[in-house]
């Protein structure tokens, strides 16, 4: 690309191994007679693509500014520069856009293209060559204002010139230190393919498969900045190349299977997300079929990932817009998010919860009806879990009204799954702020229905006596196993070689009376001590405060693309 800069490998140029020995002498010698001999040719090169005229086709060499011995990868980082200031001098400060005559405009508009695929060390020797790297910058936002601006600028001659200045092939690790002329590339770029005068009908002949891919391949840039540009690029030529749009959606269902199942590291999955949220946003209905694999194959996978935290509120974003055109899928995705849902991990699990009460926001009550089993069977375990967060996410589910509603219709099979969880742990949690939250949530369901509840505050009692019974009966059964024991000679040696123990199983609570008014004087405690700054809760972790905190909806998302029903 026209604006990267790197540091190249240190390597012998015949392939001599480095040693203390008499090698080095005779590795320093070669390298000065190659090094030699290549600046030569490079050189030669320089001044004919300088001196080539503008006007015409002009070969690789001629358009990217170097030779094949000239490869800027290749050379080693002192070459590089001097090459390039060597390449600036013969070309000159060429004169503004705006002063030329309208005549020569296009072609001093090829020769800025190409004076600006010169590359620069910003890397190891950011101070070197201030001068012509100034010239470099200037030209960028020259002609990023030119095109900005003015009108009928981008000719056919243009495409195949910007298009070279912007290679994606030309990738290397270093990418920060060469922001200032990188940033230039991109948004000029942008602004060539966003021009009111752009053809993608004469542009498709250098925007390819190929330059698609080197493009995707540019998303695992560590350079945010960097990545935001690219998401912003690959829209606009989604947008504007119809025949890319299949290719391009193949291609990033490729990069995630790379990274579900092999890498599991990438650092644009973010960017490519939401690139697909506006994408899914203009499907046309009915879905197609690979669209609905998609979202099962590939979407729903990437939830079991551990760097979930990095991407998923785009992903949620994106699974809610294809429930938003097809609640159908909902069973499916529900599903597929209970198997993903993650065991020891409680920020992952308050991530699920977030995007599951989304889901929720969206659900049409007939499948509602379908997933509510395995849904607050999932939800009661989430109750019961002894990190205070993951209990306090699930139980401000009772604060969302229209899943209150999606409840108070199907009390008779929901209530009783819940109940004993609410119940227990009512008496058994740790943090007294569960507690109140327990509270609202049961005088809820007692609102909804007060017949159903008492049924289930019996049901409840009766179990509870049936795990006593067992108990007793478990107790029963050891005592006669310690009495025929105690009747071998080795009894008393062995009892007095381990610890006693007084119970196996601890017996449940004596008191079964659900007493609300009891809890609401709790919950009074806990808002009370709240008010007097008194910390009734554990510092929350940093990941667990982020997914709270930050979990949103995507609203501000890219626009759909035009002509979204030929997606």
């Amino acid at each position: 690309m026209g604006g990267r800069g790197g540091d190249a490998a240190v390597v012998s140029p015949l392939g001599i191994p480095k040693s203390p020995s008499f090698h080095s002498g005779l590795d320093l010698v070669a390298s000065a007679s190659v090094d030699s001999l290549k600046a030569a040719q490079t050189e030669q090169r320089y001044q004919e693509a300088a001196t080539a005229p503008a006007g015409r086709g002009a070969s690789a060499a001629s358009r990217s500014g170097y030779g094949a011995a000239g490869n800027p990868a290749t050379m080693p980082l002192a070459q590089r520069n001097a090459a390039a200031v060597r390449t600036m001098q013969a070309a000159g400060q060429l004169p503004t856009i705006r002063d030329a005559a309208p005549a020569d405009r296009e072609e001093l508009f090829v020769q800025k293209l190409r004076q600006c695929c010169v590359l620069f060390d910003f890397a190891t020797d950011p101070l070197s060559d201030l001068k012509w790297k100034e010239v470099k910058r200037a030209a960028l936002q020259e002609m990023v204002e030119y095109v900005t601006q003015q009108k009928g600028v981008i000719t056919e001659t243009i495409y195949p010139e910007a298009v070279n200045m912007f290679d994606p092939e030309e990738d290397e690790p270093t990418l920060e230190a060469a922001w200032p002329h990188l940033q230039l590339v991109y948004e000029l770029f942008l602004r060539v393919l966003e021009a009111p005068d752009f053809q993608p009908n004469v542009a498709k002949r250098h925007i390819d498969q190929k330059f698609v891919l080197q493009l995707l391949d540019l998303f695992d840039s560590e350079d945010p900045r960097e990545r935001d540009l690219l998401k912003t690029t690959l829209h606009r030529i989604y947008g504007k190349f119809l025949g890319l749009r299949a290719f391009i959606r193949k291609q990033i269902n490729n990069v995630f299977y790379r990274f579900i199942y092999e890498t599991e590291h990438h650092n644009g999955i973010a960017e490519l997300l939401e690139i697909l949220g506006s994408i899914i946003n203009g499907f046309a209905l009915p879905l197609k079929e690979e669209h609905k694999v998609f979202l099962l194959r590939v979407l729903m996978p990437l939830h079991k990932v551990k760097s979930l935290s990095v991407y998923h509120p785009q992903l949620a974003y994106c699974v809610v817009q294809f429930l938003e055109k097809d609640p159908s899928l909902t069973q499916p995705v529900i599903r597929s998010l209970l198997k993903y849902w993650p065991k020891t991990h409680s920020p992952k699990e308050v991530m699920f919860l977030n995007e599951l009460e989304e889901i929720l926001d969206v659900i049409e009550p007939a499948e509602f009806q379908k997933v509510m089993g395995p849904l607050f069977r999932q939800l009661a375990k989430c109750v019961s879990s002894p990190h205070f967060q993951v209990a306090e996410r699930a139980l401000y589910y009772w604060n969302n009204e229209y899943v209150m509603s999606l409840v108070s219709e199907n009390a008779t099979e929901i209530l009783p799954v819940m109940f004993p969880s609410l119940y227990r742990n009512s008496k058994s949690h740790w943090n007294k702020t569960i507690h109140g939250l327990i509270y609202n949530a049961l005088k809820l369901f007692m609102e909804m229905n007060q017949k159903l509840f008492d049924e289930c505050i019996q049901q409840y009692r009766q179990e509870r006596q049936k795990e006593r019974e067992r108990q007793h009966q478990r107790q029963e059964l050891w005592v006669k196993v310690e009495t025929l024991a105690s009747r071998r000679p080795e009894y008393e040696v062995m009892k007095s070689r381990t610890i006693e123990i007084n119970s196996v199983i601890g017996s449940p609570d004596a008191d079964d009376d659900v007493n609300l008014d009891n809890m609401e004087a709790e919950q009074q405690e806990v808002i009370m001590a709240r008010n007097s700054n008194k910390p009734l809760e554990l510092a929350r972790g940093q990941c667990a405060v982020r997914a709270l905190a930050d979990h949103k909806r995507a609203d501000e998302c890219l626009a759909a693309p035009h002509d979204a029903n030929k997606c």
